[in-house]
């Protein structure tokens, strides 16, 4: 019951922030679910996977809850969706095909760079000029492939990568993050699918698992962050567009400085 708990509290500290600034919350669980998955004894060997698997899997529920309120906000560009989804799912399926050759380390210490600078360029506040705009569809493709390789590769959110594009491009904050969210929703499920076929023959897993899907926790995360998630979004359209900034920046910072830790 004490473990229930805690998988609550962390979905509606998720859900909060997912509604806020974008994020599925991916990453921001994998650490948390991982140590807590760890403490239970759940199959040491295969803590981070169900950690990967389990976080993945509510992000489907959290960013749909977190992209419904900012529909209703019309900060949602579904242009932007159609163009840039295909080409981040075709590029998850292209890294699950690329991962058994390139260097996870060298990707996630690139990924990691591009993290830095997208969150310097926010912070500084740089404005785009007047003529810069979203690139052609083709371009817009092709710039998702590329994005989704990098997130399928370092199991990184989308929003981590679209939300400073976009507003590099010029899209204002509010519908970067709306937009962003919308991205996420097929990217996570493209994923929780991998993770529940690549631990479908995986023994020693705990009860009440689907591959690397722990299903109490996935249930407690998405009961509480589906709950919060709206509340997060609706926080997101009263606050100042530079304080959403300086709080988008200063994640990602935290996220990159994470990844340079994890794989130096």
């Amino acid at each position: 019951m004490i473990w229930i708990a805690a998988y609550l509290a962390t979905g509606a500290a998720v859900g909060w922030l997912a509604g806020l600034l974008g994020i599925g919350g991916g990453m921001t669980l994998v650490p948390i679910l991982s140590a807590m998955f760890t403490a239970q004894a759940f199959a040491p060997e295969h803590a981070v996977h169900l950690a990967l698997g389990t976080g993945m899997a509510s992000v489907v529920f959290t960013s749909s809850a977190s992209v419904r309120e900012h529909h209703r906000h019309h900060a949602v560009d579904w242009r932007i969706v159609r163009r840039m989804a295909p080409g981040m799912l075709s590029g998850i399926l292209l890294s699950s095909l690329a991962s058994g050759w390139l260097s996870q380390r060298a990707l996630a210490l690139a990924f990691a760079v591009i993290v830095f600078g997208g969150a310097t360029q926010i912070l500084l506040g740089r404005k785009p000029s007047a003529a810069r705009t979203l690139p052609a569809p083709a371009a817009l493709l092709a710039i998702g492939i590329l994005f989704g390789v990098v997130c399928g590769l370092v199991s990184a959110g989308g929003a981590f990568l679209t939300v400073p594009f976009m507003l590099f491009c010029g899209v204002t904050m509010h519908v970067a993050i709306g937009t962003g969210a919308a991205i996420g929703v097929p990217i996570a499920l493209v994923g929780t699918i991998g993770y529940i076929l690549s631990g479908s023959q995986i023994d020693g897993l705990p009860p009440y698992s689907i591959g690397f899907v722990y299903l109490p926790a996935l249930f407690s995360l998405v009961v509480a962050s589906v709950l919060t998630a709206p509340f997060g979004a609706r926080a997101a359209h009263r606050l100042p567009v530079q304080t959403l900034k300086r709080v988008f920046a200063c994640l990602l910072y935290v996220v990159a400085t994470k990844m340079v830790v994890s794989y130096w």
